[in-house]
C-alpha cells in the first residue's frame, strides 16, 4: 500500500459473497490470494478493512471502483497524520 493521508475502507454487507470479494481484491489490487482472503475475513468479522492507502485522488479513484464492483466503500483521513 502507499503511504498518504487517504485511505479506502471496504464495510461488510449482507449481499456479496466472500468468495467475490476475494476476487475483487486481487483483481483491482493485485493482492495474493492469502493476502485478499486475509482482508475478505478482516471485513467479514470486524465489519470493515484498509485496502489501500495515498492521495485523496488515488484512494477516491479506489472507492469508486469498488463501488463498480457493488462494494460498499467510503474514504478516510489515516490516523497517523
Amino acid at each position: 500500500m502507499d503511504d498518504g493521508p487517504w485511505q479506502t475502507v471496504v464495510w461488510n454487507d449482507p449481499v456479496n459473497l466472500q468468495s467475490y470479494v476475494v476476487h475483487v481484491f486481487r483483481t483491482y489490487f493485485g493482492f495474493s490470494r492469502s493476502r485478499a482472503h486475509q482482508l475478505m475475513i478482516q471485513v467479514h468479522e470486524q465489519g470493515r478493512a484498509v485496502v489501500s492507502r495515498g492521495s485523496r485522488e488515488r484512494v477516491e479513484s479506489d472507492v469508486q471502483a469498488m463501488h463498480s464492483f457493488g462494494l460498499r466503500a467510503t474514504l478516510e483521513r489515516t490516523e497517523e497524520d
